[in-house]
C-alpha cells in the first residue's frame, strides 16, 4: 500500500522514517530532562500558552511565510502560490510535512520545548520572542478584519446616502 502526492509515490516506510526521527528527537529531550537535577526549574503550567503561541509562530514561519522559503525549497515546489511536495518518497513526505502548519507545529513544539528544557534561559527568551510574534499576527489579522468591516460599512452608508439624495431630487 502506498500513498501518492501529485502522482509521486510515498511509501508508508517514508512516513515511518519521519516518525522515527521525531521519536529519536523526543527521546533526546526526555533524556535531557531526566538528567537535569530535581532542583532545576520545571516548566510551569503558566508557560503553556506562551509555548503554544511560540510553536504557532514558528510553524507559520516555516510552513507559510516567504522568510521560510529557504527551509521549504529543497522539499516544496511553488507555482502560482500553490505549494506541492517536490520529488519522491522521503523527500516528498518531508515536502508534505513542510506545507502543513499542524505537522510543522508538532516538530516546532518539540524544538521550542526541548530548548526550554535543555537551556531554560535561552528557551524562555526564544519562547517570548516567538509568542510576541504570534500575538502580533493575531492583532494584525484582527485589525485588518476590523478595518475591512468599517470600510465596507462606510462604503454602504455612502452609497445609501447617494441613493437617498438621488431619490430626493
Amino acid at each position: 500500500m502506498s500513498g501518492e502526492t501529485n502522482g509521486r509515490p510515498i511509501e508508508p516506510v517514508d512516513y515511518a522514517k519521519l516518525n522515527a526521527a521525531y521519536a529519536v528527537l523526543f527521546a533526546g529531550v526526555l533524556a535531557a530532562a531526566h538528567q537535569r537535577k530535581e532542583s532545576d526549574e520545571a516548566i510551569p503550567v503558566r508557560e503553556l500558552v506562551p509555548l503554544g503561541a511560540a510553536t504557532f509562530a514558528l510553524a507559520k514561519v516555516i510552513a507559510r511565510e516567504k522568510i521560510g522559503t529557504w527551509v521549504r525549497e529543497p522539499f516544496v515546489e511553488q507555482d502560482d502560490g500553490e505549494k506541492r511536495p517536490r520529488g519522491r518518497r522521503l523527500r516528498a513526505a518531508v515536502g508534505e510535512l513542510m506545507t502543513c502548519t499542524r505537522c510543522v507545529g508538532a516538530w516546532s513544539a518539540l524544538g521550542v520545548v526541548g530548548l526550554r528544557v535543555i537551556e531554560p534561559k535561552s528557551g524562555r527568551i526564544v519562547t517570548n520572542v516567538l509568542a510576541a510574534s504570534a500575538l502580533n499576527d493575531w492583532m494584525q489579522a484582527g485589525f485588518k478584519l476590523l478595518t475591512s468591516e468599517v470600510n465596507e460599512t462606510e462604503q454602504r452608508v455612502a452609497l445609501e446616502d447617494r441613493e437617498l439624495a438621488a431619490d430626493g431630487q
